[in-house]
Order: structure tokens, then sequence, then C-alpha cells
């Protein structure tokens, strides 16, 4: 039997499914979501999980990848994946072929079935999610769980509605103590601390390079036209310069960038898969799996996918290696990522020149607190 809150939620839920109805159809006309919304909200080809098995759900690209090393923790489970956004959907292929767009609230108590797990990545906190996966038998859990000081406020308000929430949650694995007991006072049971998860694989690199002789500025995984914008707003008194395109197949391309703006400023350059040294003015680094070995020996990195609109790429890996980190605003697909960072830049790209002529006022950046996801591995098997 379902509680009156229950019942009174889902026909709150259902008049703002009905109200949505217009809004959903005038978002169709929009390619990117010809997917998503009739898999979400209209069930298009996109029925239960076949399998019992260990359900992750997560939202986005970040919450995904972060997901993976506990779920290549366990080969022999059915490994079934929920997500939100396209995103999301897309980073799922590279972990399971059961992956599903989770359907909007008032179609979970139909959609869900039995699983031996339900684990849920930090903040999404459906109330029939947990409800009915608890219903039909499986262990809930809410892994990288955190409250920030800007929301905790907002939650606050809602704590009616949060208790009930946790209700239905039967361990919380939390980022921090300050997070702990703000889940606690939410309702959360059984909240154990084990850092943040996004950073429980650390990079690591695979060749000691012997550090320039002079402040070494990276542009790592650039694109298309960030190139010549670094090189624009570029003198050789901030340092030197090395670029690492994001794809091989612009190597040559870049090259040829690259050469005419060395030889129109009389500037020395050479490609590292000449010479794997930092003795020029520029560098351009032309071989695939060198990055983290660069970002080791570098102070000062400017990240690309963010001066176009890509997404960005992974400040993790500068920042673990103590880098000035300067980014463009295009972070959409990475902003997870950039939570898990402390002092970084982020500039528009007009302001690359006069960001690089102060570099000496940006601090270094760093990690917040790393994770560890052996607990929840071990809770998974211990089911």
């Amino acid at each position: 039997m379902l509680s009156l809150f229950s019942i009174v939620y889902y026909l709150l839920a259902l008049i703002v499914y009905i109200l949505a109805l217009p809004f959903l159809f005038l978002k169709l006309r929009n390619p990117k979501y010809k997917v998503a919304i009739p898999s979400k909200f209209f069930f298009k080809d996109n029925p239960p999980f076949e399998n019992s098995g260990l359900w992750f759900h997560t939202c986005s690209m970040g919450e995904t990848k972060a997901i993976k090393p506990i779920v290549d923790s366990f080969k022999n489970e059915q490994i079934n994946i929920s997500v939100i956004t396209n995103t999301g959907f897309d980073e799922a292929k590279n972990l399971t072929k059961n992956r599903r767009y989770l359907p909007y609230e008032i179609f979970l108590p139909f959609w869900i079935n039995r699983q031996k797990a339900l684990v849920v990545m930090e903040a999404e906190l459906w109330y029939m999610l947990f409800l009915f996966a608890k219903k039909r038998g499986a262990k809930t859990i809410l892994i990288n769980a955190r409250i920030s000081d800007k929301s905790y406020k907002s939650y606050k308000k809602f704590a009616f509605f949060y208790k009930r929430v946790f209700k239905n949650i039967d361990k919380v694995f939390a980022q921090t103590q300050i997070d702990k007991q703000r889940l606690q006072e939410l309702g959360a049971k059984e909240v154990e601390v084990i850092g943040n998860i996004k950073l429980a694989q650390l990079p690591q690199v695979t060749e000691e390079l012997k550090k320039a002789d002079d402040i070494l500025i990276t542009a790592g995984s650039t694109h298309e036209n960030e190139e010549k914008l670094i090189l624009d707003a570029y003198s050789r008194k901030f340092g030197k310069l090395v670029i690492v395109p994001r794809h091989p197949e612009r190597f040559e391309k870049v090259d040829k960038l690259i050469k005419e703006y060395a030889k129109k400023m009389n500037l020395t350059y050479h490609r590292f898969s000449q010479k794997e040294d930092f003795d020029s003015d520029i560098i351009l680094v032309d071989k695939l799996g060198e990055l983290n070995n660069i970002y080791a020996v570098s102070d000062v990195v400017i990240l690309g996918g963010a001066f176009e609109k890509i997404g960005g790429h992974n400040p993790v890996e500068p920042a673990y290696f103590g880098c000035k980190l300067i980014s463009g605003e295009h972070i959409f697909n990475q902003k997870s990522l950039f939570e898990c960072v402390n002092d970084y830049v982020i500039i528009k790209n007009d302001e690359l020149k006069s960001t690089l002529n102060n570099i000496n006022k940006i601090k270094k950046s760093s990690l917040v607190q790393k994770g560890d996801i052996k607990p929840i591995i071990d809770e998974l098997k211990g089911i």
C-alpha cells in the first residue's frame, strides 16, 4: 500500500506532466532532444531492464565516467545504467550495453523491476525512484553525496520532503564530514564518509620528462581555432609554449600554423615526435599518451575544448600536478570535475593575453579531498 504522501506526490507529478506536454512537444523540434524526450516522457524505445543486476543511476557524462572504476569491479555481474542527459547516455555505452534514459517519475512504478541494488550518484534524489526500487527488493545506495553551502538552505526548506526520500535509502556514502552532518539532518541514515569518488583514479606518469629551463605553458587538448587563439595571445616573455592538439588527424594542420607563427615571430620550434625535450620556444606534441607526462613538468595549463563550444576537458589532470589552470567558458561537459578542483581561472577568449601577462597572480590549482571506492565495492559485494 502506498502512503497518503506517495499518492499526493504522484498526483502532483501527473499534473506537472500534463502541463508540461506542450513544452515537451515544442522541445522535440530540437534534434538534440529527438531521442531523450521520447524515451523519458513517452516510453519510446525505453523498456525496463530485462535482467536483475546492479543498477547504477547517474545524471550526465561526468557522473557516468566516475562510476567506471566501480563498474569495472563487477565484470561477472549484470550492469544496468540509467541516465538523464544525452552526454550521460553516450558515455554509458562505454560501460554496458544495458543503458536507458530514466523515465519521468509517474512512469517509474510501472518501469522499475527487481534489481540487486540501486546505486545513485550524487543529487539524483527522485522520490519514486528510491521508493519503488526498494519496494521491488533492491538495496538502495546513494554515493558521492554532498550538499554545498549554496544549496544547503534550499534543502532545509524542503526537509519534510527529503526526510521521506532518505527513508527509502539504505546507505549513503558522503564526500565530507560536513556533508554527512547535513545529510543526517535531512534524514539520511547509515552515512559513511569516503571522499569524492571522482578522484578515486588519479593521473599517472608513464615517463619522467626533464623540466624546461623556463616557465612551461601547456595548451592541452586543443581544438580547431583554439591554437590560433593561443598563439595570438602568446608572447615569448611568458615562457615556453607546448601545444597538444586533442585529435591526431589535426597534427599536420597545427604544425603548419605554428611554423608560420614561429617564422613570423623569429621563434624556435620543433615537433615532440622528432625531439622529446623542451629546448625550443614552441613545441608541438604530436604523440599520443604524453599529456600527463607533460602536465607533470608544466607550470601553466591552458585547457582546451572550452574556448570553442566543445564542453571542456578534464581539469583533474593538470590540477593533480599543481599547474596554474586557465580554461575558457564552455565547460558544460566538465562542470562536475571542475568542482573537484581548487584555484582555477575561467576566462573569456579575449582575456587570454591579459591573463597570461598576469600569470604570477594566479594560484596553483589543487584537488579537493580524494575519494576511496573500496567501501562502495565492499558494500555491493556483500549483497
